[in-house]
C-alpha cells in the first residue's frame, strides 16, 4: 500500500483537526494571544515564584499577554524598596517583564486597609480600586486564564 503523497497528508491532518475544533498550525499564528491573569495573594515568596512563571511563560510563548494582579500580601513586592530572597530589588526584574509587555496592578483596597499612600507602589505598576474585582473582570469580561502560582 502506497503512502498518501504530502500535499494529501496535510489534507487529511486539517480535516482532522477541523473535526476535533483545533486550528491550523497556519492559523494558530494568526489567533489570538493567550491572555493570563496571574493572582498573587501571599507575600514574596509567592511573587517570586510567580515573576519566575511569568518569565518562563513568555519564553515559552512570547505572544502571551500577561496580567500579575497583587492583593493582600501579595502587593508586597510592587512596593518601593522590596527586595528578594537574594537582596535584589523587585522593581528592576518588574521593570524588564513591564517592557516586554506585562502588566501589573495593585489593589488599591489593600492600600487603604494598611494605610500606605499610592505613592509607595513602583513606577511599573498601575493601582485598580479592588484587586479581587480586578481579577473577576479579566476572568469573566475579557476571556483571561487564571494562574495563582
Amino acid at each position: 500500500m502506497s503512502q498518501p503523497s504530502k500535499s494529501r497528508r496535510s489534507a487529511i491532518l486539517a480535516s482532522a483537526a477541523a473535526g476535533l475544533g483545533l486550528a491550523p498550525v497556519a492559523e494558530a499564528a494568526t489567533a489570538t494571544p493567550v491572555r493570563v491573569v496571574y493572582h498573587v495573594t501571599q507575600g514574596l515568596p509567592q511573587a517570586s515564584r510567580c515573576l519566575g512563571n511569568v518569565r518562563n511563560h513568555l519564553a515559552a510563548d512570547p505572544g502571551v499577554k500577561i496580567v500579575v494582579v497583587g492583593n493582600g500580601a501579595g502587593i508586597d513586592f510592587m512596593l518601593e524598596g522590596a527586595l528578594d530572597a537574594n537582596g535584589a530589588a523587585y522593581a528592576g526584574n518588574i521593570g524588564d517583564l513591564a517592557n516586554r509587555g506585562v502588566s501589573f496592578r495593585v489593589c488599591h483596597n489593600t492600600l487603604t486597609s494598611r494605610k500606605l499612600s499610592t505613592d509607595k507602589v513602583i513606577l511599573d505598576a498601575t493601582v485598580v480600586p479592588s484587586g479581587v474585582a480586578e481579577v473577576a473582570n479579566l476572568q469573566f469580561r475579557d476571556g483571561y486564564a487564571y494562574i495563582c502560582p
